[in-house]
This record gives structure tokens, sequence and C-alpha cells, in this order.
């Protein structure tokens, strides 16, 4: 089966709009768009309708009081490590939908593309998320794939995972794409670890939009006809959002249409059986004193492989990677203006281990980099919890300005109990420029000693510790057009 491509978020409008010209000059048109309601009689099949929300979006709950009044029941994908997180639901959340009848499902703990990380990566991903889910009391069978993208081997590993049924996007067709798709999924899928599923909804579907994904369904011998949904918000606040007045009459009408044999199911509910044994992703070893930890740490591999963009508060930072550099021909470069407060840097993936180090509790880490910066730097550390959700732990003192390549070094308090990953790097938190390159991290004990010429160890005496405000936002990745 052909995997959509991932599509930036930001695009998603400009994108459906596209889409929607140019299914209004398809041959087929007349038969895409929004349907009248079918008579029973033409709906003698049987048609399933599962609703179903990503990424637990804390607006989401927005569209529990319309579920309630028509006794209704969704199925709620969960990335495991954005719980508790700005604009995310919390445990609490979770509770009261497992109290409603709602069904938890997974969308793995970080919410990375599964078809670009290794196998291994994917794993733990997969695994992990159903594991946390699970210790927090909910009953976890279904999963969705990040992006809608994945692969024969992620598949394997969904199932590997213990799910029961895993789910694609965009293979079932509307007005949206897919032309020569069918109008529904098989109640008893051929592949249940491939789940065929409508395009995503987001603000460019109308009401009608919406009743034509049932009727269509109706019209052309019934089936599982899945509903993904993002935002619940009035304010247009995001291009992936749903009115909930919209949604409220989408679910009103909806139950109508129990006459023509149409019903409302959870995923779990539709594939069935109980839920099966949690298995555990690869384990991934911590660095020794005399490796580095830092996959790719000269950023001469990929776009770069393994490093991502991060920052926060009100700022304007320009990222670049090019020479000069201080080895290779890689370096990362940062121009910051309109700094009003915040920071911003280039570090590694936060991931379960295919990128990010893995670190030891109680043990301290030595943390290098090589740099050239217009003003004060320091080092801004994160760390990962056992569950693999990524916060902000502290910052190094200040390192001086440097208009040659000059190397910072400092050692880490001891990880704290409950933690196993980090990932850090050196910041830009004024109008200027960082240049950065060869990250490093060892176990400090054993570390090798440092270059002869270039390093700095201890901040400025004219400069404080302080670390940056918090909570420290970093870019994550969020949900693409078809996936």
């Amino acid at each position: 089966m052909t995997r959509r491509a991932r599509i930036p978020r930001e695009t998603t409008s400009a994108l459906r709009r596209a889409l929607a010209a140019a299914c209004a000059m398809a041959a087929v048109a007349g038969t895409l768009t929004a349907l009248a309601p079918a008579d029973p009689a033409e709906a003698a099949a049987r048609t399933i309708v599962s609703l179903t929300f990503d990424d637990a979006d804390a607006n989401q709950l927005q569209a529990l009081p319309a579920l309630k009044a028509n006794g209704m029941k969704a199925t709620f994908y969960v990335p495991s490590g954005f719980i508790g997180a700005a604009g995310h639901m919390t445990r609490a959340d979770l509770t009261t939908l497992k109290n409603a009848g709602h069904e938890i499902g997974g969308h793995t703990v970080n919410h990375p593309d599964l078809a670009q990380v290794s196998v291994d990566e994917a794993k733990r991903q997969i695994c992990t998320d159903r594991r946390n889910l699970s210790s927090w009391g909910f009953t976890v069978r279904s999963f969705a794939y990040p992006f809608a993208s994945s692969t024969p081997e992620v598949e394997r590993a969904a199932e590997a995972c213990g799910y029961s049924s895993a789910r694609l996007l965009g293979d079932i067709r509307s007005r949206f794409g897919c032309p020569d798709c069918a109008f529904a999924e098989s109640p008893r899928p051929t592949n249940r670890f491939a789940l065929k599923a409508l395009d995503q909804v987001d603000a460019t579907w109308s009401l009608d939009d919406l009743k034509a994904g049932v009727t269509n369904a109706e019209r052309n011998g019934g089936g599982w006809v899945q509903f993904t949904f993002h935002d619940v918000c009035a304010d247009a606040c995001s291009d992936l959002a749903v009115d909930p007045g919209v949604f409220s009459s989408f679910v009103a009408w909806l139950k109508t249409r129990q006459a023509a044999g149409t019903v409302v199911r959870t995923i779990g509910d539709v594939i069935g059986g109980a839920a099966k044994p949690l298995v555990s992703g690869p384990v991934v070893a911590a660095p020794t004193g005399s490796t580095n930890g830092i996959v790719n740490p000269s950023l001469e591999v990929g776009a770069p492989d393994c490093w991502m963009r991060g920052g926060y508060g009100t700022n304007s930072p320009t990222f670049s990677t090019g020479a000069p550099a201080h080895t290779g021909t890689v370096a990362s470069g940062i121009t910051m203006s309109a700094h009003a407060d915040g920071d911003a840097k280039l570090l590694p993936q936060f991931d379960l281990g295919q990128c990010a180090p893995t670190v030891t509790a109680g043990r301290t880490y030595a943390l290098r980099e090589w740099y050239l910066a217009s003003g004060v730097t320091q080092f801004a550390v994160y760390l990962r919890s056992a569950t693999g959700a990524w916060s902000y732990w502290t910052s190094s003192p200040w390192f001086a300005s440097a208009t040659q390549w000059t190397q910072a070094d400092w050692t880490t308090p001891a990880i704290p109990a409950g933690y196993d990953g980090i990932s850090f790097a050196l910041t830009i938190f004024g109008d200027g420029t960082l240049r950065t390159d060869d990250l490093q991290l060892y176990d400090s004990v054993g570390a090798p000693p440092l270059s002869p010429t270039g390093a700095v160890t201890q901040p400025p005496s004219s400069t404080s510790a302080t670390p940056p405000e918090g909570p420290v936002e970093v870019f994550r990745p969020t949900e693409a057009t078809t996936g």
C-alpha cells in the first residue's frame, strides 16, 4: 500500500483548497460532493461509523457534550509523551474519557514519523506508548500511525507491541481525495494494521462534507467509515479545527441514521478481542566515559539527521547549516533578531534512543560543544522521563562570547531518579549570532581530556548562572495533512 507523504500542518488549508478545486474538475465530482440523506431502503447494508480524535489536544474535550447527548462513544489516539504538556490533556482528562465509555488508543510517545526512524525506535515508540497508557489504567487495543506514515515493518511492530489494529488516513474516497478508492473500509479488514480511513477532518470540511462521508458509504453497500478529528474550537484555532457547533450538528444528524442501519462504534469494539499482553521495546545502552553519546555530533550526515530546532519566548531566530564549521563542512548557525525573551538552539532530537542519548540516574555527564558567539551563551538541558516524556531540567553557567572556535565544557549535576535520556545544546538568548559544532556527551567518570586549546570551563565572572525562564517550549512535529 502506498503511504502518504508527510506535509507540514501549516500547509493544510492551501492544500485542501487545491484538492477541492481539482476534484471539482474531475468527471467523478458529482459522486464526491455532499449527498442528500439516503432513504433507509437504499442503505439496507449496515454502515459502521467510528469517531476518532488524534494527539490528545485539550480542546477535544469540547466534543464530549455532543457525544454524551447523542449516546456516542469515540476513540482518542493518545501520544503519551504529550500528556500534561501545554495545550494537551492531563491524565485526569483521560480518566474522564474512560469513565464516559470512550476508548483510549495509542499514537506513539513523541509522535515521530515512524517510516523515517529505525525499526527499533519505532518499536520503542509504539510499545512504550501502550505500556504508559496501560500503566495509567487504560485498556489499549487500537493504534494510529502519526502522519499516517508506515511501512510493512512498522505494521509488524504495531502488531508485535500487542495492538489489535492500526489506522492510516486518506485511503477512503471523498471530495478531498482518493477518487479511485472505496467509500468505506470493511468491518473485517484485510489488513487490521493498515486500516483505511477518510482523509482527516480540517477547517475546510463543512457539515455537508461530514454527512457525505456517511451517506456515500450507505449508498454504496455500507461498510466501516472512520472520521479523524484534531482541534475542536470555535475560533479557527488551527488548520485542523472543527467548530463545536458543526460537530454537534453532525453527531445529532448521525444519530438519525440509525433508521438507515448506521451505527457508531469505537475502533476497538469494531475489531473486537481482548487486550493482549504488554511488550517492551529494544533497550539502548548509556554512553561510557570513553564513548561520545551524541549521534551525528558534527552534523555532517543528512539534513542534518538526529537534530531538531528548539526555542521559546518572543524572538525571531533564523536557522541555517553549513560552513564555516569547526570540523568537516557543516555547523549550526542561528541569527537572532527582535529578541524580547526566550532563546533558540539546535539540539539532539527528542526521541526514545535512536538520537537522544540514554543516561543513568545518579551519574553525572560532561557536556561539550564548540562555538562562535557574538554574546554570552549557555547549555540548556532537557531530560526524558522513564515514560518517554521530555521536559526542561537545568542550564549551565554562561560562557563568554567568542570570535574564534571555543569549546564549552560543563559537568551536569547527578541525573535525578526517574529519568533516562538527555538532550542539550548551547543557546542564543539575545540579538546576535551563535554558531555551534561537534557536540559531545561523556560519562564524567573517565571522560577524555579537553582539547589543549580553545576550551572554556568556567563562566565569566561578571555573569550569573541564572537559567532561562521556564517552562521552555521546544518545537515538535504536528499532524500532517494526510497523517
